[in-house]
């Protein structure tokens, strides 16, 4: 998925879970749908350097966050519950 996929339009978020999955899949090598919400992505092999590359990227787009953020609860869920207020 590139960035320009995830630009919004009028009224429509500039990310939403499923590009938050697509993007950690992506990064990952995997099936996004084996991404399950609540798995601790530490243990899919994401690394810091990949949580930095995806604060980049999100930073890009508008979406204030951390690498901190991300690091201390690595699931989709949380990664999400941190995200959505921001965006």
């Amino acid at each position: 998925m590139t960035e320009g996929e995830c630009v919004a339009m009028a009224g429509t978020p500039v990310l939403t879970l499923e590009d938050v999955r697509a993007q950690v899949a992506e990064l990952l090598y995997e099936d996004p749908a084996e991404l399950a919400d609540d798995e601790d992505l530490l243990d899919w092999g994401l690394d810091s350097v990949r949580i930095m590359s995806l604060v980049e990227k999100w930073r890009k787009l508008g979406v204030q966050v951390t690498f901190a953020d991300l690091a201390e609860r690595p699931t989709l869920a949380d990664w999400w519950a941190v995200l959505e207020p921001k965006l």
